[in-house]
């Protein structure tokens, strides 16, 4: 398969300045993405642009990975409806050495370059650049954005010349690194289009050369209803200090099956006839849930490795009945110990589903028990009992409390 078919097949296509695709089969390019450091991790959006990227580098193109130390002391105004706070300098470089190193994670094995675009602002004449840049950028285009009418129409909260300036700025980076490292195509998401065309229109009236853009579409969570971003509640981060190994694990097999063959698509780099064929046997035994635990297995390495996603799989194994708490490592054990509620032993299971908050009173948590709802270690209990050793408690199908 072509990349162009392989990009169309797994839905990466969203816009592009290409009349056609195919050409990203003709010749080896250069290309870039960028992530503005607002915050010190990217989120499974950003990881869109990723995946769309790991293919490119994989057909042979040549990848730029920028992260936006320059950009960032602005903040991206578009789709925001308020004029941002401004980052404090060491936070923005904290975010972007917390940037860079997911970077390297993701792209683990292949080869690309990081620039960072505070590089070539950083000692940029205000002078020269409104002589050299700003004068082929036409007012009108810049007024003509969304996010500008938005801010400046009636009960808008208008924009100052700094955030209405963040695509000019943008834009510029696409023709330094034309000029420095013959870039010719950004790719984004899809809420990037408007700043990437202004650079391939900057390149056209600077350098009088073709640039490209092509954006991945914004990929909206099917339960929710909102796209994967930072900006929205329960947002799933790339950093485990942020969004743990496990959520992030759990995120990703608790996907519903009208989304699985699409994040399998987008999320990983697992192959059309495989992903048939395990798509095929959903379809025979939807219940075992193969895609979603594929899904999880896929994305979590790619962002985790291998090690630490193998530890939360033996987490699951044991909460959900297909491991023994016995069987786990002390280092999987303490991770578990960070994801559930835990108690020491020696007590009752009536006092414990109480003082842990399973059960709202004594007698409850009895009325759990003689009902079956209760079990220890993966076996039902009919009547209260001390727990001496180890265990893991469960109520129903999802609550746990860890005794040890």
């Amino acid at each position: 398969m072509s990349l162009s078919d392989e990009l169309t097949w797994r839905g990466f296509i969203n816009q592009t300045t290409f009349d056609d695709v195919k050409a990203l089969d003709d010749e080896s390019l250069s290309f870039y993405i960028g992530v503005d450091p607002s915050a010190d991790s990217m989120t499974i959006g950003n990881l869109v642009a990723c995946m769309l990227a790991r293919h490119l580098i994989d057909n042979g193109h040549k990848a730029f990975l920028l992260v936006g130390g320059a950009t960032g002391m602005i903040g991206d105004p578009d789709g925001k409806k308020d004029e941002r706070n401004l980052k404090a300098l060491d936070e923005i470089e904290t975010n972007k050495k917390a940037i860079v190193e997911q970077y390297r994670r993701i792209f683990d094995g292949k080869p690309f370059e990081i620039v960072d675009n505070y590089d070539w602002f950083k000692n940029m004449n205000y002078l020269d650049f409104l002589r050299n840049i700003g004068k082929h950028v036409a007012l009108s285009n810049m007024l003509g954005r969304d996010f500008v009418q938005t801010r400046l129409g009636e009960g808008g909260s208008g924009i100052s010349y700094a955030e209405f300036s963040y695509s000019l700025i943008q834009g510029y980076d696409f023709v330094h690194l034309l000029r420095e490292h013959n870039v010719t195509l950004q790719i984004c998401g899809g809420d990037q289009w408007g700043n990437s065309i202004a650079g391939v229109d900057l390149i056209r009236r600077i350098e009088g050369k073709e640039a490209h853009v092509l954006s991945a579409p914004l990929i909206v969570n099917k339960t929710t209803g909102v796209k994967f971003g930072k900006s929205e509640d329960g947002a799933i981060w790339l950093d485990s200090n942020k969004t743990s190994v496990y959520k992030f694990y759990q995120f990703w097999l608790n996907v519903d099956d009208d989304s699985v063959e699409e994040y399998l698509k987008i999320f990983t780099l697992q192959k059309k006839q495989e992903l048939g064929a395990l798509m095929s046997m959903h379809r025979s035994d939807p219940g075992a849930r193969h895609p979603q635990k594929e899904l999880a297995k896929l994305v979590t390495t790619i962002v985790h490795g291998a090690q630490k996603t193998k530890q939360v799989e033996d987490i699951t194994s044991v909460l959900f009945g297909e491991k023994l708490l016995s069987e786990m490592a002390s280092q999987e054990l303490e991770l578990l110990g960070q994801e559930i509620p835990t108690a020491g032993t020696g007590d009752t299971v009536v006092n414990l589903l109480e003082s842990s908050g399973l059960s709202a009173s004594r007698g409850e948590a009895r009325r759990l028990i003689e009902g079956g709802a209760i079990s220890i270690n993966g076996g039902k209990i009919s009547e209260d009992v001390t727990i001496d050793q180890p265990a893991l408690l469960k109520k129903g199908k999802n609550s746990f409390l860890l005794v040890k």
